[in-house]
């Protein structure tokens, strides 16, 4: 008979106590999982630009809180109830982190859109630890030769990208734009490139052109240099113009280089108000989009086309003692900042 397996006392994670303060270690007692849920043991957690949600509160959050949505980890315990997911299994979680099976929205079968929605890292701990609980209908699986530090931003980043593009009423071989070659941007930028559309770069950084084109950019319009509205018209105007860096400044200057009917796709978590002429909505039936990230499928389903198109995540390792390190670095990491043990 295999031994019985032995689980720590306590374990360590990182959490924000009070709002405006630092992540601070901190002891976890162990806790076996309850009807639903599964404990994971951390492999990976990717650090997102909102997970500063903790200390700015942007959104209320209740603290102290361990924050991280990006987690790729195995399963070590779960309750006698579980009929999904078994002990030693590879998994991962995102930022939908469990719904409610009851509201409006989850009874129409659009669970990203409950409105008591769990959010893996705000209003549940997350993955700056050693483990982690998850509830069960949240959890993806993650192939197991996949690196899981390269894994776990596609189940954020990644998501959020290739999940939005594909829902767009756009087809190949038609021009889409991505704005910022960043944690997002430089999985967009692969990502559209892989499904067959024209893909063009835009950056305020030259020095972003020859990753870009290697990235899968056919184009590089660079706005130290040129107005990339007026570049992107060049081209007959874009069908799909992607937002990936915060910045509502360049985000609204961007309306103008959309083709007819053309959409701009919203991705950043962009804290100040964009102004936007309606004006220039009416003339061209213009549209402005979000996208929330996806269901357990479409990380799965974006996992599988990373690996099908031999994609790949940038990423920089900060072990877990440098967790305050890796998360300083969530806006400069080239180009995602990632938490191993």
């Amino acid at each position: 008979m295999p031994g019985l397996v032995e689980f720590p006392a306590t374990y360590t994670a990182y959490a924000f106590l009070v709002p405006g303060g630092k992540l601070q270690k901190i002891t976890v007692p162990w806790k076996f999982p309850k009807a639903g849920e599964i404990v994971v043991k951390v492999l990976a957690c990717g650090v997102c630009g909102t997970d500063d949600i903790c200390p700015t509160q942007v959104m209320p959050v209740p603290l102290p809180r361990v924050p991280g949505h990006e987690i790729v980890g195995d399963v070590v315990a779960v309750s006698c109830q579980e009929t999904m997911w078994k002990v030693g299994q590879r998994v991962g979680a995102g930022y939908h982190g469990g719904h409610c099976y009851t509201c409006v929205r989850c009874r129409a079968g659009d669970y990203m859109t409950c409105q008591n929605q769990c959010i893996i890292g705000a209003n549940w701990d997350g993955g700056y630890a050693e483990y982690v609980t998850l509830r069960s209908e949240a959890v993806v699986k993650v192939p197991e030769d996949m690196d899981p530090a390269e894994a776990a931003p596609l189940l954020c980043a990644g998501i959020s990208t290739f999940n939005a593009l594909r829902n767009m009423s756009i087809s190949p071989p038609e021009y889409v734009a991505i704005q910022g070659i960043g944690g997002l941007g430089h999985l967009a930028v692969q990502f559209a490139s892989a499904m067959g559309f024209r893909t063009i770069a835009l950056s305020s950084d030259g020095s972003k052109e020859e990753l870009a084109r290697t990235l899968g950019a056919d184009e590089f319009i660079d706005s130290s240099k040129v107005d990339q509205a007026q570049a992107l018209q060049e081209f007959g105007g874009m069908k799909v113009i992607m937002s990936t860096a915060p910045n509502a400044n360049v985000t609204e200057s961007l309306i103008d280089g959309l083709a007819v009917n053309g959409t701009l796709l919203v991705l950043a978590v962009e804290p100040e108000p964009m102004k936007i002429s309606p004006l220039s909505l009416l003339v061209k039936r213009l549209s402005i989009r979000g996208w929330p990230a996806g269901s357990p499928k479409d990380a799965e389903d974006c996992l599988a086309f990373v690996q099908a198109k031999k994609l790949k995540c940038l990423v920089e390792r900060f072990p877990l003692h440098k967790a305050h390190e890796a998360y300083a670095h969530r806006e400069t990491a080239r180009f995602r900042a990632v938490i191993i043990p």
